[in-house]
C-alpha cells in the first residue's frame, strides 16, 4: 500500500469519529467503497457518458442521460456543475477502470535488482500510461471541450486532484515501492508527463494513435535522463512542476 494510501486511511479513521457520513478520498482494494453519488445520479451520468461522442460534455447529454435511464430532463438538475459532472465521471471510472479491469495483460511482476530496487516499474507506468490514455479514444474528438472545462478555475482543485489521483494510482498499480522524497517527485514527473501526451492526442492524427505512444515514450525517456542528471530531488520536482504548468496554460488557464 502507497504512503498515500496508507495517510488517507489513518485520517479518514480520525475523521470517522466526528462524522458517520464522511467518505473516505482514496481507492482501497480490500474494501467497496459507498459511491458519492446517489442511484439516480450514478444511472444518469452512466447513460450520459454514450451520449458524449454525438453532443459533446453538455447538458444535452446530460438530459439525454436523463431520459435513457428513465427520469425526466430536468433530472439533469441533479449536477450542480452541469457538464463537468460528465468530465469528473469518466476521469474517476476510467481511473478506477485501470484495477478493476486487472493488470496481468498489462504489467508485468515487479522484479529486483541486488539493491532491492524494483527494475521494471517504468515499463508498467508506461504500459498503464498508455491503457489510461487509450481509454480516451471513443471521445477524443470532443475531449478539447473537457480540457476547456477542466481549466476553469473553479474546477482547477478537481482537476489537479484527480490527475494526482491518476499519477498515484499508475505508480501504485506499476509496482512501485517509493518510501523516500522520490514518491513525490515521481508522481509530479508523471503528472506533467500525462497532461501534455492527453493534449497531444487530441491533435493526433496518426493511425491508432501512434504518434501519442511515440511522444510519450519520449516525455518518458527524457524524464528518466533529465532524473538522473539533477541529483537534487527540489529541483527536478520543480522542473516537472513547470512542465504541468506549461501543459495548464495549453489548455487556457491563465497562471
Amino acid at each position: 500500500m502507497s504512503r498515500y494510501r496508507a495517510l488517507t486511511r489513518v485520517r479518514c479513521s480520525s475523521s470517522r469519529q466526528t462524522s458517520t457520513q464522511h467518505v473516505r478520498p482514496y481507492h482501497s482494494y480490500e474494501h467497496d467503497l459507498p459511491s458519492p453519488l446517489s442511484p439516480a445520479e450514478n444511472a444518469i451520468l452512466a447513460a450520459a457518458i454514450s451520449h458524449v461522442p454525438t453532443h459533446g460534455f453538455t447538458t444535452t447529454a446530460l438530459i439525454n442521460g436523463a431520459w435513457d435511464a428513465g427520469y425526466i430532463d430536468v433530472s439533469a438538475n441533479l449536477f450542480p456543475s452541469g457538464a463537468f459532472s460528465l468530465v469528473k465521471y469518466h476521469l474517476v471510472t476510467q481511473r478506477l477502470a485501470l484495477a478493476q479491469n486487472g493488470t496481468s495483460s498489462t504489467t508485468k511482476e515487479p522484479t529486483e535488482n541486488r539493491t532491492g530496487e524494483p527494475t521494471n516499474v517504468l515499463d508498467n507506468v508506461r504500459a498503464l500510461t498508455l491503457k489510461r490514455l487509450r481509454a480516451n479514444e471513443p471521445i477524443i474528438h470532443r475531449w478539447q471541450e473537457a480540457l476547456a472545462l477542466l481549466a476553469m478555475p473553479k474546477h482547477i482543485p478537481d482537476s489537479l486532484r484527480e490527475l494526482a489521483l491518476l499519477s498515484d494510482e499508475i505508480h501504485f498499480l506499476a509496482g512501485d515501492k517509493s518510501v523516500d522524497t522520490s514518491w513525490y517527485t515521481k508522481r509530479a514527473g508523471l503528472s506533467a508527463i500525462y497532461a501534455s501526451t492527453e493534449l497531444f492526442m487530441t491533435q493526433d492524427r496518426s493511425a491508432h494513435f501512434k504518434e501519442t505512444e511515440d511522444f510519450l515514450d519520449r516525455r518518458l525517456e527524457g524524464a528518466q535522463g533529465l532524473r538522473s542528471m539533477i541529483g537534487d530531488t527540489g529541483k527536478w520536482a520543480g522542473v516537472q512542476a513547470m512542465g504541468l504548468v506549461s501543459g495548464l496554460r495549453s489548455k487556457g488557464l491563465r497562471i
